[in-house]
């Protein structure tokens, strides 16, 4: 932190203090939505591995009219991140959406992780559990994590059960398939992070674009 406020003192990003919470929840440069997308596409291929009919961003079917409740998302063309068969029981479909929250930000500050994790996960469940249960006869599941490399309850869950499946799969104990798992996830969290702290926000072109920016 104290290496970050040296390196950043006096400098400005979106008419703000560019301070590390403004750093994590900042759009600029597309850092948010690329340790988003790490993550996804990290549980996308390790569920391919384990299940069947894995598919990345799958559009979900149009509610044709269907009653749902308010703040459903019901626009057509909607998207979760990754579908699966086959996770929780035999024929089953699950739906996983990823999300991760900067444990930082302003809007976090009078929260508890516990509180932040369900927070996240109820306004997830509150988007799309109902479409997914009634249109697509599914199971949807949020992935909660923060900036930090924790992981909700829901996120804990699934990971437990992939976990069980690894270990039937390749033999080894429960316990060392889920550290397997995890490593990959807090490593991609740290590099993502750091990038976010030290990557380049200004325009394509002119200074601000050496090496020593993206230096991890």
């Amino acid at each position: 932190k104290q290496w970050y406020q040296r390196r950043v003192r006096g400098e400005k990003c979106c008419n703000e203090a560019n301070t590390i919470e403004h750093a994590l929840s900042c759009k600029l440069g597309g850092y948010v939505a690329l340790r988003h997308n790490n993550i996804r596409d990290y549980m996308y291929a390790e569920l391919e591995k384990t299940c069947y009919n894995t598919i990345s961003e799958p559009k979900l079917q149009p509610i044709k009219g269907r009653p749902l409740p308010d703040g459903t998302i019901v626009e057509d063309g909607a998207r979760l991140d990754i579908s699966t068969r086959g996770f929780w029981t035999p024929m089953d479909k699950a739906f996983l959406n990823v999300r991760v929250i900067n444990s930082l930000a302003k809007s976090n500050a009078n929260k508890t992780l516990k509180e932040m994790y369900e927070s996240d996960e109820r306004e997830k469940e509150k988007e799309y559990q109902h479409r997914v249960t009634e249109v697509e006869g599914g199971v949807f599941t949020p992935l909660v994590m923060t900036t930090t490399g924790g992981v909700g309850k829901e996120f804990e869950t699934m990971l437990c059960q992939l976990a069980a499946k690894k270990e039937r799969s390749t033999g080894y104990c429960c316990q060392d398939c889920k550290c397997y798992i995890r490593l990959p996830i807090s490593f991609s969290m740290v590099c993502s992070v750091t990038l976010s702290l030290r990557g380049y926000r200004g325009s394509k072109k002119g200074e601000g674009t050496s090496d020593e920016l993206y230096n991890l």
